[in-house]
């Protein structure tokens, strides 16, 4: 059975994406930490992190780095924190948190938003790329 993150690679499912190539998709996580917390996730279907190939992981890393760097310059925050946990959901995706101290890694803080609000969080991170 897809993922989750497969259903919203196909289109199945709607998304705040922000980026996506050929390989790669970034899209704002709809239960986030901090306000920009971002997915970015490979398109190809592989549960654990450590199990893509050396090409794919390295490029998702790139990846990360360049929607990061984005993040960054958009949001309000110190630094972008970078997670990898692999629980949640059985494809391998990086965690993109901006953070302005630990505790805003932790995963039982959360951030409600309007649909509005993950909009324009979209635009302002897109406007960076």
């Amino acid at each position: 059975m897809p993922s989750i993150f497969t259903k919203i690679i196909n289109g199945e499912i709607p998304s705040y994406k922000i980026l996506e190539d050929d390989n790669f998709i970034a899209f704002l996580d709809i239960n986030p930490n901090t306000i920009g917390h971002t997915l970015c996730v490979p398109k190809k279907e592989i549960d654990k992190i450590f199990d893509l190939d050396d090409e794919l992981y390295i490029g998702l890393m790139n990846f990360s780095k360049k929607v990061a760097t984005a993040m960054k310059k958009a949001l309000d925050c110190q630094r972008i924190g970078v997670s990898v946990v692999g629980f949640e959901v059985p494809h391998a995706h990086v965690h993109l948190i901006p953070i302005n101290k630990i505790e805003d890694m932790y995963f039982n803080n959360k951030v409600k938003l309007s649909n509005e609000e993950f909009i324009n969080i979209v635009n302002q991170i897109k406007s960076y790329l």
